[in-house]
């Protein structure tokens, strides 16, 4: 048994070591799993069916109401004159209906409700695009960490090759022990720097796997060589486009309507009411009553409508009045708060896209005179006119370069789809243009 339990373990192993590894799964992928399971979006989905179940109880201001109501007592009757004594079972039932004729602060109320669907709608679109931001914040971090920790060990092993070389030329008589302090110290910080960046890629592989709800989500990486796509249009053209989309303003709108019809419940504290009313009813005496001795019952059924006018209600409905007229200038002043908001949004978003372009540009073409640096410097160092820390410095900075490129790329891509969000037109579909970037 001892031996059974000892090759238990041995066994798993074997088999994970044959497994498959795990398919690595592209942006569009990781997205649909985060729609379909992060709990903030999943609470803002649950927060928009609310909303709209609260918009359609709106619509009872307006409709027919009916009661139904049914009672039993049993009653006792004592009197002198004339004398009386009785004890008798009184029962009631009647069933009513109103239907409002002229309520104008019920309609203002059920308007209300149907704007709370279309700010329902927006705030769900807010969440869903938040949604896609944090999946490809994710995404392009895990890469981003995975890059860092890649480079890191090719520097790591050319450093290793540079005091190695060191070594040998040190042991000849060729160099200085001057040089091969010089490589391991480059040598041990670059361990350094790996166990760092080792550990960076676990916390941000375990912030992807949260917002996408899966165990060891594995992203697709981009496609080298790599033509990010050109920006269209210009930056006036996007901040116009926000004006008619975005879903923020949209809800400030909505808020502004709200509002206003707020006020026009208010001023109708002041305003007739006219409901027509409807009602029948039965009561039944099987014993009697006090005055008669046999049994009674009686149907009473009307038809009409009630009129009621307010007269005075302490100044209630002109203090109501002006607090809504306060609110409607706040909903006012929020929505140009919203709107100039959107707006420096939008053109902070454009220029970042272009200026990392830019950037984009400036390393590659940054990374070619690198990688001629270090060739230089490698060749210097062999016939003897450059030294070892000119090669270490040379490598160093090919790598930051190579790092910083890569940032610069995933920086531009998240950057797309954050000017989309700026300007309120960012759709999970446009994950599909980043989709198409990357390696099969």
């Amino acid at each position: 048994m001892t031996a059974i339990r000892r090759l238990v373990p041995i066994a798993f192993a074997a088999l994970a070591a044959y497994a498959p590894p795990s398919r690595a799964q592209s942006l569009v992928e990781l997205f649909e799993s985060a729609r379909a399971s992060d709990a903030t979006y999943q609470s803002a989905r649950a927060q928009y069916d609310a909303n709209l179940a609260k918009a359609d109880q709106a619509r009872a201001l307006i409709l027919p109401s009916a009661s139904l109501s049914a009672g039993a007592s049993r009653n006792a009757y004592d009197s002198t004159m004339p004398p009386v004594d009785r004890t008798y079972t009184a029962l009631t039932a009647s069933v009513g209906a109103s239907q409002p004729l002229y309520r104008p602060g019920n309609w203002a109320g059920y308007e209300q409700g149907m704007k709370l669907v279309d700010a329902a709608r927006a705030q769900l679109i807010v969440a869903e695009q938040e949604l896609v931001i944090r999946v490809g914040q994710a995404y392009f971090d895990v890469l981003a960490a995975q890059d860092t920790l890649e480079f890191v060990r090719a520097q790591k092993a050319a450093v290793g090759e540079q005091l190695a070389s060191a070594k040998r030329n040190f042991e000849v008589g060729t160099a200085t022990i001057t040089d091969t302090r010089e490589a391991q110290a480059r040598y041990d910080l670059v361990q350094a720097q790996e166990i760092a960046a080792d550990n960076d890629l676990r916390v941000k592989k375990l912030a992807l796997d949260t917002v996408v709800s899966k165990t060891d989500a594995q992203p697709v990486p981009l496609a080298l060589p790599l033509t990010l796509p050109a920006l269209p249009g210009d930056v006036d053209s996007w901040v116009q486009q926000a004006e008619g989309t975005h879903p923020v303003l949209q809800q400030a709108l909505v808020a502004l309507d709200v509002a206003r019809l707020e006020t026009e419940k208010a001023r109708a504290g002041h305003k007739p009411t006219l409901d027509l009313t409807a009602s029948y009813g039965v009561n039944r005496n099987p014993q009697g009553s006090p005055t008669i001795g046999l049994g009674t019952r009686s149907n009473l059924g009307t038809v009409g409508v009630q009129l009621t006018v307010p007269l005075f209600a302490g100044f209630s409905v002109q203090n109501r009045v002006r607090e809504t007229l306060s609110l409607e200038e706040k909903a006012l002043a929020d929505l140009e708060a919203a709107r100039r908001t959107i707006t420096q949004n939008t053109r902070t978003a454009w220029y970042g896209v272009v200026s990392g372009q830019g950037q984009v540009r400036a390393l590659e073409a940054a990374e070619a005179s690198s990688q001629s640096a270090l060739d230089a410097n490698k060749l210097g160092y062999q016939v003897g006119v450059r030294i070892n820390i000119d090669v270490l410095n040379s490598q160093s900075q090919l790598f930051q370069t190579k790092r910083d490129l890569a940032q610069a790329r995933y920086n531009v891509l998240l950057g797309g789809l954050r000017l989309r969000q700026a300007n309120g037109s960012l759709q999970p579909q446009d994950l599909q243009g980043v989709n198409a970037l990357l390696a099969r």
